[in-house]
């Protein structure tokens, strides 16, 4: 169970990023922020992010046309 969940289904590139960056400053230090989102973009924008922003990607999948991402604050 992740510390937050942010809900970005329905939301296009680059809004379901920023609104993860903005949530994350809310997630402690260590904890996980697991995201919803939509929009199959998704996939290649939450790699770039946790490549670029050293928040790791500790879970990716997908069902029903619903993307789910579970990163780790890496403070």
């Amino acid at each position: 169970m992740a510390d937050v969940t942010l809900d970005a289904k329905g939301l296009n590139c680059p809004l379901p990023i920023l609104k993860a960056k903005k949530a994350m400053s809310g997630v402690p230090k260590g904890g996980t922020l697991e995201v919803l989102a939509t929009d199959p973009g998704a996939v290649a924008d939450f790699e770039a992010f946790s490549r670029t922003t050293g928040h790791k990607l500790l879970e990716q999948s997908e069902e029903g046309g619903t993307y789910r991402f579970v990163l780790k604050n890496s403070g």
